[in-house]
């Protein structure tokens, strides 16, 4: 989203906001001219020398053919119209922010100028100049395209009409859903709707109900909520599951002579416990020569699906598994996902594989990319090899140690290359076969783990520059990459600023240095009170992966060329980097840019939502969690602080919830957004994010999923 501007009244005006002023004045009344002396007026300015600017401005833009010179000094805007289309961002008030391309600065909207614009819509918004701040503000004429149509939410039933509350805080009006509109639905169920028409004068939108998801409160019911909120589906079409059926497992003697043959070589998976989809082994073997042959490979999902099938479009549709604390949404049937193509120990499987030949140091002497047919000889859970790594007994021992002592090489000389360390805890949630949150713990993170992300991270880096860096021809291949731009200049400046305060510091010098800084002051606050604050404020100013065919490298790995190769059971840009590699080493020319950029632009945006939805799995089983324990008192340590007031994260079982900043006792607080703290007006007393605290559980609401605590200091 574009930057608001905290517009205020120095005694020198900027010229590139006035300019700006003066265009929207005009962009508002297209049809009307305006000399110097009305323009000041209206933008209440009185200084002599800023008049004289605005004069200047006028004839400048002249120039650009901006604006016409209808008589002498008089001036109006080009016949273009006075508005700009851009998207909606809904703020909890009601009001909102319309963020347009073509603008630097977002252009408010009052809730009575939205017009029945909603949070996401695109829309032409007429755009004029407030006269008391000079910022950008505007009215919806027009809504292009919503952002969406159906709404989840719970069913009000009275005698002659109804209503759909939403869960979205985003969506501030209940849908009126007339009684022949239900299609069933019952008083108090959580349900789908459509939002149908929203008359002129009508205060509500209007809607019917298009799927009852059932008794609210009711386990499956929230989690099918919870997917359907952001557009996730939850299960597959009968026609889906039918192509699946048809798929056969059956490995021909014609395919297994075209493939490089590994199944006499040590092979192992190592994954959660709870893991069904494993889609990703590595082998390992001594050569003659000292070296060691390693192979990184995957389950080769695109032999199985063929583009432009049923299961292919729903792959792209989905674009990614969905994980909920209590179940994995699967991109892919389970009988692929779970049965055909996870590399389950003891069963033949075809692969895409990364095979390298390392020295004992760890240095890449020879890859080679192909089509493989494995079998796996052990799954292990990272527990269970970890106990390897430990004792150095077990199954696969010698495999074992040995891949993990390559890994931690590659592993050292990857943040010796600037890689950031970030290692942020995973929170997980017991539940029991009714669905109820039994455990809420932060999950164990083992050498093992890392152990697998290094051979996975080698093998995705090394597919990435084979096909990324120019060949002998110096043909640009067209790609798929996941990129990681560099931190934002002016929030990395705002973290050093205010990392001082700790005693702390990083070099802004460059992008390596500031990696490298960055990796040590992350060493350097692990284990003291500030940690959480440092951490979570040095990720934000992070920016975020993505995947796109424009190649930036990845700033947080510190690579030149990356991609996402090693798993295709859950994420679709992994089956298309595994199309094109298989095209590109079979001689084919570039593919078509635009065709990939788009499916990269939609696996980016379904990976937002699927993480999203996480999320809001967990909230609510965090809150349903608590929901017995108010009155309770916990220690917990502050995670977040906004202008609303205080998040506070519990710290025996990781459920966080919000202290209300006006119910904070003693004092006036406000919130001061340079140093991450509200701050008492008389006291000076301030809340500050990694301070512990001592907070009690008062209310629970499961239809928000929220958790609302006081001090108990404060009692």
């Amino acid at each position: 989203m574009g930057k608001r501007k905290q517009h205020k009244k120095d005694k020198s005006i900027n010229k590139k906001e006035l300019t700006n002023s003066i265009l929207a004045v005009l962009s508002a009344h297209p049809k009307k001219a305006f000399n110097y002396r009305q323009l000041a007026a209206g933008l209440l300015i009185t200084d002599a020398a800023e008049k004289r600017l605005i004069t200047e401005i006028l004839y400048e833009l002249k120039e650009k053919d901006a604006l016409d010179e209808v008589s002498t000094g008089k001036f109006r805007l080009k016949a273009k119209g006075g508005s700009v289309i851009g998207k909606v961002d809904m703020a909890r008030g009601g009001y909102g922010y319309v963020v347009a391309e073509t603008l630097k600065e977002d252009i408010f909207v009052s809730q009575n100028n939205l017009n029945h614009a909603l949070d996401g819509d695109t829309v032409k918004v007429m755009v004029y100049a407030h006269k008391k701040s000079r910022a950008l503000e505007g009215e919806v004429i027009e809504i292009l395209e919503r952002a969406r149509e159906t709404y989840v939410g719970t069913v009000e039933i009275a005698d002659r009409y109804a209503f759909l509350t939403p869960d979205s805080r985003q969506m501030p009006f209940d849908l009126f859903i007339p009684l022949d509109k239900l299609n069933g639905a019952e008083n108090g169920q959580k349900a789908i709707a459509k939002l149908t028409e929203w008359p002129r004068r009508a205060k509500n939108p209007f809607g019917e109900i298009i799927e009852v998801l059932g008794n609210q409160g009711e386990h499956e019911t929230e989690m099918h909520a919870i997917l359907a909120e952001y557009g996730l589906p939850f299960k597959f079409t009968e026609d889906v599951e039918e192509e699946a059926a048809r798929i056969s497992d059956r490995i021909s003697e014609a395919e297994y002579r075209s493939r490089r043959d590994f199944r006499s070589i040590p092979t192992l998976t190592i994954d959660p416990d709870d893991a069904k989809d494993f889609d990703d082994a590595l082998s390992i073997r001594p050569l003659n020569d000292g070296k060691w042959e390693v192979g990184v490979h995957i389950a080769d999902v695109t032999y199985y699906v063929e583009p432009e099938t049923l299961i292919d479009e729903e792959g792209l549709n989905r674009a990614t598994s969905v994980y909920l604390v209590d179940r994995v949404v699967p991109m892919l049937p389970e009988r692929l996902s779970n049965y055909i193509c996870s590399l389950r120990p003891n069963e033949e499987k075809l692969c895409f594989s990364a095979v390298f030949i390392m020295n004992e140091q760890a240095d890449l002497v020879d890859e080679w990319f192909g089509r493989t047919v494995i079998r796996s000889d052990r799954r292990f859970t990272y527990r269970e090899a970890q106990m390897i790594i430990d004792t150095g007994n077990g199954d696969l021992s010698r495999e074992v140690l040995t891949l993990n002592r390559l890994a931690r090489i590659l592993r050292d000389r990857r943040f010796k290359s600037g890689s950031v360390a970030f290692e942020r805890e995973e929170v997980k949630i017991e539940v029991d076969e009714k669905g109820r949150p039994v455990r809420i713990y932060a999950s164990e993170h083992y050498l093992s783990n890392e152990l697998i992300e290094e051979f996975m991270l080698l093998a995705n880096k090394r597919v990435a520059e084979f096909i990324g860096k120019p060949g002998d021809q110096g043909e640009k291949r067209t790609f798929v990459y996941r990129i990681h731009d560099r931190p934002d200049p002016e929030k990395l400046q705002k973290f050093s600023h205010f990392i001082r305060k700790f005693g702390y510091k990083i070099s802004l010098k460059s992008g390596k240095q500031t990696a490298l800084s960055l990796n040590r002051l992350l060493e350097d606050v692990r284990g003291t009170r500030e940690q959480d604050i440092v951490e979570n404020l040095a990720l934000r100013a992070m920016a975020k992966a993505e995947y796109s065919t424009g190649n930036i490298g990845h700033y947080g790995l510190a690579f030149d060329y990356y991609t996402h190769f090693t798993s295709p059971i859950r994420r679709y840009p992994d089956m298309l980097v595994h199309r094109l590699l298989a095209d590109y080493l079979a001689g084919a020319h570039s593919r078509n840019q635009k065709k990939y950029e788009k499916m990269c632009r939609h696996s980016s945006k379904m990976e937002v939502l699927a993480m999203e939805a996480e999320r809001a799995s967990i909230k609510y089983k965090q809150a349903e969690f608590m929901k017995d324990k108010v009155g309770l008192q916990f220690e917990g340590v502050v995670s977040g602080v906004t202008e609303w007031g205080i998040f506070v994260e519990i710290l025996e079982n990781k459920c966080e919830g919000m202290v209300p900043i006006r119910g904070l006792a003693g004092d006036f607080y406000e919130y001061d957004e340079d140093n991450y703290c509200i701050r008492g007006r008389r006291t000076g007393k301030k809340y500050q994010m990694g301070d512990p605290v001592q907070i009690q559980v008062v209310r629970v609401n499961m239809a928000r999923k929220q958790i609302d605590f006081a001090l108990a200091e404060e009692e």
